[in-house]
Order: structure tokens, then C-alpha cells, then sequence
């Protein structure tokens, strides 16, 4: 099968469809990916992709082809101008593919918009187009501040319905995402598809190091508003108390200098921000922590999220303390893996990671988590089901 993957961003930038793409050609077919130049999260891009350096090459096996992007910098007016110089150079190049492909694979994180040239080459040669929507729009834009009743708002409503509509198959990575698409949308052919974790972050290479009498609590992964990160601070400053109790900060972000500030003018000893580690890094630093973060704002659309962190938690065994609504606080429930309390709840959460401390079964709970990942969430399963979405639409 010949499939073309339409993202924004590839590797080097640290997203799963980087391997997902890899997987592909490993089980024997030619993908081609139409992507930016890499500048996430950074906002700068990279180097050695400069000056039109390494527009076209090979990534195992996988062909990579970059179109004119802006760096997203810091700021809505560079935001827009990276969403929109991607989404611009990639269609005007999808007119000129003569290359034919089975399939189309929209990877559709922020901005919807990057769907353009996927949606413009299925039309020119009349190939079925599958959306995965990791990211819901225009509902990100709330995220960023943008209010629902505003002029901006609307427009990028209908622009994302025109989008979706184009879809012959949404595949989604919440089920709560398949409700929103019905209700505000009044698409229905949804598949779900759950995201998983990178191999590097196995149970079985994330061994426990723990040394001392720290407890290590870890968050890992962007630090943006959404996220929440002030929620955990705030919880850190009302168990300043248990002397032997860390906060672990990993990743970069909108956020992260301002997080940094408000911790400082707090005196917050017990908080440490770590900033982005390269991705072979990360083992190592799940390997000392008895216990991984998750928090989010709160917000009815937020809560059809699962972020991809909480697979990655899971794969790696470990319990999960969580400030956050919706799907994620459902699966830790089921999973038996840990403890969550609602979105934004400072309280809750201080007093969760007291019970944790306490509790006899943090051992158990990172069994139940890699247990829970291994049954719902495994590469292998994904890509079996990608295949299957794949074939049953190209046979319609």
C-alpha cells in the first residue's frame, strides 16, 4: 500500500507519528510525508533546515518531504503565521504530486488547517482520506484564549467543519471525541483510535532506580496553558510540609517561564523544572519517580482529552496522580492506577498525593497501569487497527 501522511510536524520534532510512519514501512508499505520544517517546541527552526537545507530526505525508510514553514515563536500573530505559511506551501505543493497513492493519512494535531493538502490531493486523484484527530478545532483556540462568541472563533467553525466534512473516516483518540464530532458536527463515522507509547518507555526498560528517602513525583511533556502546571505548583506549596517530597518538571513551553517566576516568588523548593530532555533521556528520568502527573484546565472540551502522556505513564508502569476531568480521570478509575481529583482542584490533588505517600499499593497500581496498557493501548494494537481502518476504507 502507498500512503501519503500529511503532518505539520515530524521527526526530528518529538511526535508519534514519526513511528507510526516507521511502523508502516516496516510491515511493507511506501509512505511519503508531507511536513514542515521542524521548530517545535521552540519555536525557531531547527538546524541543519535552514536556508532550504534538507527539504526532501530519507527517515528509516520513511520519504520526508518539508515544505516552507515560519517559526511558531512566542505570540498569536507568530502562531498564526506558522499555522498558515504550513498549511499554504504544503497544498500549493500537493497540486504538483504526480506520485500515486492509495490512501491519504491526515495526522491532524494543531492547526486543523494542516489538512489542506491532504484534503487537495485526495480531490485532484480521487483517493480516500483518513483524519486522526489528536487536537479538536476550533475548540483549541478557547485553549489559546480566543473566546467562543468571538468574529475568529466562528470563522475557524466553519472552517473545520469544511475540513472534517472532507474526511471519509475521522479516526479519534478519546471516545468523548466521537461525541463532539456527532454534536457539533454531525459527523458520524468516527473509529477510535487510541494513542500509544514509544518502546523506549516499556516497563521493562523503565526499571525503578529510586535511591534516598525522596518521593519523586514527575510530569512530563508540553507546559502550555492547557496544561495546568500552576495547579500542581499550588499543590506542591500545601504539601511543603513532607520535607522528602519533589515535584519534577520536564518539558518546555508557552508556560514554562512564567511557571518558573510564580514558583520563585513562592519559594518553592520542592519544585524543580528540569526544562526539554531529548526523548532517549526520558527513561531515565521515569526510572526515579515513584509517581507521574497529569493535570489540565478545566473545561467541557478538554475533558474528551487523553493525552498522550497517560499511555506513556502506563507503559512504563507507573501510578498516575491526576488533576483532570473527563476520559483521563476515567481510565485511571478503571485501571485501579492511582488517584484523580477534578481539574484545576489544587486541594484535591495536594491531598491525593498525601494518600498516595500512605498507600501500600504503589507497587500495585504500576502493575495495573502497564497491565491496563498492554490490553487497550500497545503499538501493536494500534497498528493492527490502523490497518484495518486503512483497508476498509480504500475497499469502499
Amino acid at each position: 500500500m502507498k500512503i501519503l501522511v500529511v503532518c505539520q510536524y515530524y521527526k526530528p520534532e518529538p511526535f508519534r507519528i514519526s513511528e507510526i510512519c516507521e511502523e508502516l514501512v516496516k510491515r511493507g508499505n511506501e509512505v511519503t510525508v508531507l511536513t514542515g520544517l521542524p521548530n517545535y517546541p521552540m519555536g525557531e527552526i531547527y538546524e541543519g533546515y535552514r536556508k532550504g537545507k534538507k527539504r526532501d530526505e530519507v527517515i528509516n525508510g520513511v520519504s520526508v518531504h518539508r515544505c516552507f514553514t515560519i517559526g511558531r515563536k512566542q505570540g498569536v500573530v507568530h502562531r498564526f503565521l506558522n499555522y498558515y505559511s504550513y498549511a499554504i506551501s504544503s497544498t500549493r505543493y500537493a497540486k504538483k504530486i504526480r506520485e500515486k497513492f492509495d490512501v491519504v493519512f491526515v495526522n491532524q494535531l494543531s492547526p486543523v488547517m494542516m489538512a489542506n493538502a491532504g484534503i487537495t490531493y485526495k480531490k485532484r486523484n480521487r483517493v480516500p482520506l483518513i483524519l486522526y484527530s489528536l487536537d479538536l478545532w476550533p475548540e483549541s483556540l478557547e485553549w489559546g484564549g480566543i473566546n467562543r462568541s468571538s468574529p475568529i472563533f466562528k470563522y475557524f467553525h466553519r472552517v473545520s467543519k469544511k475540513i472534517y466534512e472532507q474526511a471519509d473516516c475521522v479516526a479519534v483518540t478519546s471516545k468523548l471525541f466521537a461525541r463532539y464530532f456527532a454534536d457539533e458536527f454531525n459527523i458520524n463515522q468516527v473509529e477510535y483510535l487510541p494513542q500509544f507509547a514509544e518502546d523506549i518507555f516499556s516497563s521493562d526498560i523503565v526499571e525503578n532506580e529510586r535511591t534516598g528517602e525522596d518521593i519523586n513525583l514527575v510530569f512530563a511533556g508540553n507546559i502550555g496553558v492547557a496544561q495546568s502546571i500552576v495547579t500542581m505548583i499550588k499543590a506542591a506549596d500545601l504539601v511543603k510540609d513532607i520535607g522528602r517530597l519533589k515535584w519534577h518538571i520536564v518539558g518546555d513551553g508557552s508556560e514554562l517561564n512564567r511557571l518558573k517566576n510564580l514558583s520563585s516568588s513562592m519559594h518553592m523548593d520542592n519544585v524543580v523544572f528540569h526544562g526539554r530532555k531529548p526523548l532517549e533521556k526520558m527513561p531515565e528520568i521515569y526510572a526515579k519517580a515513584d509517581a507521574m502527573l497529569v493535570t489540565m484546565q478545566k473545561s467541557s472540551i478538554l475533558s474528551y482529552t487523553l493525552p498522550g502522556k497517560v499511555q506513556t505513564y502506563m507503559a512504563a508502569g507507573k501510578p498516575i496522580i491526576g488533576a483532570i476531568d473527563g476520559e483521563t480521570a476515567l481510565i485511571i478509575k478503571e485501571a485501579q492506577c492511582g488517584f484523580c481529583s477534578d481539574a484545576e482542584d489544587a486541594e484535591a490533588l495536594a491531598e491525593n498525593v498525601r494518600r498516595f505517600i500512605a498507600s501500600d499499593a504503589k507497587e500495585q497500581m504500576g502493575r495495573n497501569a502497564r497491565s491496563y496498557y498492554d490490553r487497550h493501548f500497545s503499538k501493536e494494537k494500534f497498528m493492527e487497527d490502523l490497518d484495518s481502518i486503512f483497508y476498509e476504507i480504500i475497499q469502499q
